[in-house]
This record gives structure tokens, C-alpha cells and sequence, in this order.
């Protein structure tokens, strides 16, 4: 087998190969990465059981055949090498990859080992690849990382022909976004539970490429289908799917609030961060809020405190909450949006933030694309 390709191109596809590749394989062979060359295209793949890439280049001056070499190793070398065209042969047990005066040798795995690929299930619709990508990161920061309660780690697409859902919880918050996408029939009714980290590595991948992503699931199995499937930009992968679905997250959610609280998205979170310094991990940022305005505090040991006023428009009645500075953090970040809305009853209750693009902005009903972040507040200390 032999091929020449772009630096550049052959350093990307490698790269994102590699990084799904596991660090500790249970069979040495899956720490490879499958090079396949025919017909002028290279076929480089990973699998590991769970999670399988594929991603096609175009190459010149090509001799089919097929190779594995380590992964993570050939994308280190490739990624130093001098922007020049690499020249990659193999013969018998051994890859040579020349790149201008930089010449390395790899020694080859056995194919015979290595696993079969699954095959891409059926493609059931498409989202954008921004929307799908932004999706994503806004459910995934909510997901649980706790591998003994491995539902909680999972991000649940639910695809129908009205619409693609997101749902993440970690038990102490949640997350809920709802996109538009193109189903290819009217009837689909999939859910599925991913687990938030492949999918978080495939949202960031494919955001940034051009087209569609295409999702595609099996078919015509009993029970929930055992994977999933995205494409786009010549990248394929596959991902297994988790046991089980999360608890009916939406109905948690009132359908309407007693008090709304509205402020500057980035300018609370600067506000969070400043005053968060005087405290630890999980020392608790507490807000309290009237018409005059928001104030936002923290305080940790040895009586180190801060406190920092704002801006702010409130429909209800004044209170205080507290929350977890690392998770109100995230689900600032994860809003997006000039303005951020905490709706709420009763206080000492769950907090829904979400985001606006003015202050005087409502909810549309009519609006796919809503994203949503519930919050237990903590216990307020004063």
C-alpha cells in the first residue's frame, strides 16, 4: 500500500481518528488506526467497540491495500511534520512515512485481529451542523459524570416529525433544548440515550464543518436501537447507545412562574466569577433581588467576603437564592444569549434560566429552538 496526501488534510483526519481511540485498549489492536487506500480515496478508521470513526481524504499517486498503526503515535508525527506532502508506504511489517527530509518508520498491526467496523445505520433526518453542535454543548454540561449511575451520563435525543430534543441531568440540574431538523418521514418516533462525552467530541467536531449532519439509527428492531449514527463532511462515526432513558425531565417544568428575574448574561457571569474568588468550589454565590436592583455575594473562610451590585428587571416578588457557582456558571455559559431570564414559584425551589435577546422579550410557543437550564438552589447562608 501506498499513497501521497496533503499535510494539512492527513493531519486533521488523523487527528480526529485518534482522539477517539481508546488510551488503555482491553486488546492492543484497538489503540490502531485502520488506513485503507482504493481508487484514488484513504479510509482512515477507529473502533473500539463503542465508539467507530471513518473519515475519507483524496490522496494521489495511490497502491491499494490496507495497514494499522498505532493512533494516537502516527497523529502525533504527522502533526510536527513540515508542510510538505507525505509520502506513506507500506511493506510487510513495517509503515514508512516520508514528509521533505523527515523520514519515519512504524512498525504495523495485525488486521487479522482487528474488529469489523459496524455499518452506518439508516439515516432518519438532518439538523444543521451549527444548531446540532450548539445543542450539544448546552445539554451535555448537565449530564452526570458519575459512572455508577450511568443513565445520568447520557445526553436523550428524542427525534419526532416535529422536532429534535436534548435532554441532560445530573440530578441536581437539568438541561432541555429543542431544535428544528428535517426528519425524512413525518412518523418518526426515536429516542435514544448517548453518552454525553462521545457525543459532546462528535457536536464539536461536525459543528465546524460544512452541510447537514445526517443521523441515522436502526431500524426495525425490537426495543430501543443498540446505536447512532452521524455524518458529515466525509466524517462518519457510530456510538453505542446506554440502557434505559431519563426520568420525564419536562414534566418538571410549571407552566408558568410567580416571579421572573432578568439580567445581562455576561455581565452576571463576570459579577460570578469576581466574587467567587473569596470562596472555594463549592462555596455558594447567593443572590438577592428587589426592584432597586441585584446584588451578588460570596463568602468563604476566614470571613473573606464580596459582594457586587446590578442592574436588573424583576416581575414578581423580591427574595434571595443560592447556587452553586460552578453550575450557575455553566448554564450562563451554556444560555447563550444577551439576557438571562430565572423564572421561579417558590423560593428554595428548582430555578429554570433561560435566555432572552431583550429584557422585555417573552417566550415564543412558536419558537423551536429553546433551550432551557434547571437549578436547585442551595441553602441560604448569610
Amino acid at each position: 500500500m501506498k499513497f501521497q496526501v496533503d499535510r494539512d488534510t492527513f493531519a486533521d483526519a488523523v487527528s480526529w481518528t485518534a482522539k477517539s481511540l481508546p488510551a488503555r485498549p482491553s486488546v492492543p489492536v484497538l489503540a490502531g488506526a485502520r488506513l485503507s487506500v482504493d481508487e484514488g480515496t484513504l479510509t482512515i478508521s477507529g473502533f473500539d467497540y463503542e465508539i467507530s470513526t471513518r473519515v475519507i481524504v483524496e490522496v494521489t499517486g495511490e497502491s491499494a491495500g490496507t495497514a494499522l498503526v498505532s493512533g494516537k503515535l502516527l497523529a502525533e508525527i504527522v502533526k510536527a511534520l513540515p508542510n510538505k506532502p507525505v509520502d506513506f508506504v507500506v511493506d510487510g511489517p513495517h509503515a514508512e512515512l516520508t514528509c521533505g527530509s523527515a523520514r519515519f518508520t512504524l512498525p504495523t498491526m495485525p488486521l487479522e485481529d482487528y474488529p469489523s467496523l459496524p455499518q452506518m445505520p439508516e439515516a432518519i433526518g438532518t439538523i444543521d451542523a451549527e444548531e446540532f453542535a450548539k445543542a450539544v454543548a448546552q445539554t451535555a454540561v448537565a449530564a452526570g459524570k458519575d459512572e455508577t449511575l450511568p443513565t445520568m451520563t447520557g445526553v436523550q435525543i428524542e427525534m419526532t416529525g416535529g422536532g429534535i430534543g436534548m435532554l441532560a441531568t445530573d440530578r441536581y440540574r437539568m438541561a432541555i433544548r429543542d431544535s428544528s431538523w428535517e426528519p425524512n418521514a413525518s412518523d418518526v418516533a426515536v429516542t435514544v440515550l448517548v453518552p454525553a462525552k462521545a457525543l459532546a467530541d462528535t457536536a464539536r467536531t461536525f459543528g465546524s464543518l460544512s452541510g447537514p449532519v445526517t443521523i441515522a439509527v436502526p431500524m426495525g428492531t425490537e426495543g430501543a436501537p443498540g446505536m447512532i449514527g452521524f455524518t458529515a463532511g466525509g466524517r462518519q462515526t457510530t456510538s453505542r447507545v446506554l440502557d434505559g432513558q431519563l426520568p420525564p425531565l419536562r414534566s418538571l417544568l410549571a407552566t408558568s412562574y410567580a416571579t421572573t428575574l432578568k439580567v445581562k448574561t455576561a455581565e452576571l457571569i463576570e459579577v460570578a466569577r469576581r466574587v467567587a474568588l473569596v470562596g472555594d468550589r463549592n462555596s455558594p454565590i447567593r443572590l438577592s433581588f428587589d426592584e432597586d436592583g441585584l446584588v451578588v455575594e460570596a463568602g468563604g473562610a476566614e470571613d473573606a467576603k464580596a459582594s457586587e451590585a446590578m442592574d436588573c428587571s424583576l416581575d414578581g416578588e423580591p427574595g434571595k437564592i443560592a447556587f452553586n457557582p460552578t453550575y450557575l456558571l455553566d448554564g450562563l455559559s451554556a444560555v447563550d444569549a444577551p439576557y438571562t431570564a430565572f423564572k421561579m414559584n417558590e423560593l428554595g425551589k428548582p430555578v429554570v434560566m433561560t435566555g432572552q435577546p431583550a429584557p422585555e422579550d417573552e417566550d415564543s410557543d412558536t419558537n423551536h429552538d429553546v433551550y432551557l437550564y434547571m437549578l436547585q438552589p442551595l441553602r441560604w447562608d448569610a
